[in-house]
């Protein structure tokens, strides 16, 4: 999924977030982008909803990573984890925090501040970039650079 999206409303950005959550596959990286209030929670918030996580899920500011599993063990993918990097210094920080294990484990990893995991965000990872447009209204921008869209499909 790729495109540039204009909402109104949080069920408006739930929607372009269900789109997205129904490509994701085991070991995908979504790399959220955009000021405070801009939307980055309430997007995850959609994504794990779609994925099959029960119970809430929040912002990692403090906690760095929360680990969502799916409620069900058929989901097809199996947890989602949310990144705050905010707090970290670079890629050895984010290596400590167990990013290669998650991945290993077939989690979808959803990362606020990508930028500080340097390197390690792979070439085909989602990116989403929130943006205010007015007091409930957001531009949101998808896109991923190292793969074409046709190819998502096939991953496992």
């Amino acid at each position: 999924m790729q495109g540039s999206f204009d909402v109104e409303s949080v069920e408006e950005t739930w929607a372009i977030a269900r789109k997205l959550a129904g490509e994701l596959r085991r070991g995908d990286v979504v790399c959220l982008e955009g000021e405070l209030g801009a939307g980055k929670t309430t997007f995850t918030q959609a994504l794990a909803h779609e994925l099959g996580v029960k119970g809430r899920v929040g912002s990692p500011t403090f906690c760095i990573v929360q680990e969502h599993p799916a409620a069900f063990s058929d989901c097809a993918v199996p947890l989602l984890v949310h990144m705050d990097l905010y707090r970290l210094h670079g890629e050895d920080d984010v290596i400590a925090v167990g990013w290669e294990d998650y991945l290993d484990r077939g989690a979808v990893v959803v990362v606020e501040w990508p930028e500080r995991a340097g390197t390690l965000i792979p070439s085909d990872a989602y990116h989403v970039v929130l943006r205010h447009t007015g007091e409930n209204s957001r531009h949101v921008d998808i896109f991923r650079v190292g793969r074409p869209e046709s190819d998502s499909a096939t991953r496992q």
